[in-house]
């Protein structure tokens, strides 16, 4: 629990979640389903469970079969309010950093928008394809867009974590019964133990994930991140044989300021590291002020890599949904 002073508060939150569930079923919040069939991937947490990396696995899988297929995604943290399609070569503030991370890294159309339904419009209207596949980057709890598939990540720190406010879940577990498809890391046991006992029928996909950086990297390096869960990135680091000398944790969807990375640099330089590393979505968010740190070290992004255990049967899935078009009923 990382808010244990405001676990009298899970109970209110608790409550606010099952009414939302409730005029979802009664028809109280209205739904709207888009031409092109919709794949969502979510997890119970409010951050740090791997979407984005899976989102760039599953378009690489549509990809390579000649699949149309776009992203929609809300852009947490972003300054616009419009509905846009993203520039690759824009900044993280006018599109939010995962999307803008997302177009960089897989080549396909993502579009920004608070109504999911309105960015699948934009896109089926520039995209003007007779069919193709939306993913819905980080979709679980926003259950106003119909999907064809709801895919929910879960993990042991998913089992072990609290509702919000106290904790990071943004629902109880039971709402893994509304997905499809369960995912979790091939050796995850305790989720692999949990999905037995509570959802045993449902469908699992077990995948691997590993930490890549550029090849020029030196062994001893600085890191930092501002991301959910920042264990899972050093962890990787040190696993894939990076000495870590010194590091710095900020808050997830940090904003950076120069003042910041010039006390990133000192601490660089006070640790005898010869680079600084940090995620993906960091180096997004840094933009040119990345030229700060660079004056004093190279700033290597370290990625995250999804594969399947079983990639044919996943991609067997999503292009079933071309060849039936279905849309799931909403389970509440």
């Amino acid at each position: 629990m990382k808010r244990p002073w405001l676990a009298p508060l899970i109970p209110l939150y608790a409550t606010c979640v099952a009414l939302r569930s409730i005029a979802l079923r009664v028809g109280l919040e209205r739904q709207r389903k888009l031409q092109w069939p919709v794949v969502s991937v979510g997890s119970l947490s409010a951050g740090g469970a791997g979407k984005t990396p899976m989102v760039q696995a599953l378009v690489h899988m549509l990809r390579t079969q000649g699949v149309p297929v776009d992203v929609l995604s809300r852009g947490f943290g972003r300054a616009s309010t419009e509905t846009l399609a993203v520039d690759s070569a824009g900044d993280a503030l006018r599109f939010g950093d995962e999307p803008l991370l997302l177009a960089r890294t897989t080549g396909v159309p993502v579009y920004v928008s608070h109504s999911r339904w309105r960015a699948g419009c934009l896109a089926e209207v520039q995209l003007a394809c007779r069919c193709g596949i939306h993913l819905l980057d980080d979709g679980m709890q926003h259950r106003q867009l119909h999907r064809a598939l709801d895919i929910a990540l879960l993990s042991r720190e998913d089992l072990q974590d609290a509702l919000l406010p106290a904790g990071n879940r943004r629902e109880p577990l039971r709402a893994l019964r509304r997905a499809d498809v369960v995912t979790i890391l091939e050796n995850d046991v305790e989720a692999q133990s949990w999905i037995r006992t509570h959802i045993p029928n449902h469908t699992v996909w077990t995948y691997t994930r590993s930490m890549q950086w550029p090849q020029n990297t030196p062994r001893q390096v600085f890191a930092f991140c501002g991301i959910a869960r920042p264990h899972q990135f050093l962890s990787g680091l040190r696993a894939g044989g990076l000495e870590i000398v010194g590091e710095r944790i900020f808050d997830d969807h940090q904003t950076y300021l120069a003042s910041e990375l010039k006390e990133l640099g000192s601490a660089l330089l006070h640790s005898g590291a010869a680079a600084f590393v940090t995620t993906e979505k960091d180096r997004v968010r840094l933009g040119e002020m990345v030229e700060i740190l660079e004056r004093i070290a190279p700033c290597h992004a370290a990625d995250v890599v999804v594969r399947f255990t079983e990639p044919a049967e996943v991609l067997e899935r999503l292009l079933g949904l071309l060849s039936n078009g279905s849309i799931k009923s909403e389970q509440v």
